[in-house]
């Protein structure tokens, strides 16, 4: 599943023209390497997602064309949630 449509899948981002916005604009880090919108995720990859004065980092642990709301959380780790920028 291409990465874009895997943080939409995911409600990481609210959009999947979001989440390429932010691969064309290096905001996305895939086992610390910047990818693009049609990179192909899978199952152990650390994503680090830089959003205006956040980076989350997630870890794939499932993929799934179709998830419930309730059950999103089954599809990665959480690793962490830093403020970066303003101190």
């Amino acid at each position: 599943m291409r990465i874009d449509k895997y943080l939409k899948i995911t409600r990481l981002v609210k959009r999947r023209s979001v989440g390429k916005e932010l691969c064309d604009n290096h905001k996305i880090v895939v086992n610390d390497k910047f990818v693009k919108g049609s990179y192909e995720v899978k199952v152990e990859d650390v994503i680090q997602i830089l959003f205006g004065s956040r980076k989350t980092i997630v870890k794939v642990t499932d993929i799934r064309e179709v998830v419930k709301k309730e059950d999103v959380g089954s599809l990665y780790d959480l690793l962490g949630v830093e403020r970066i920028g303003d101190d």
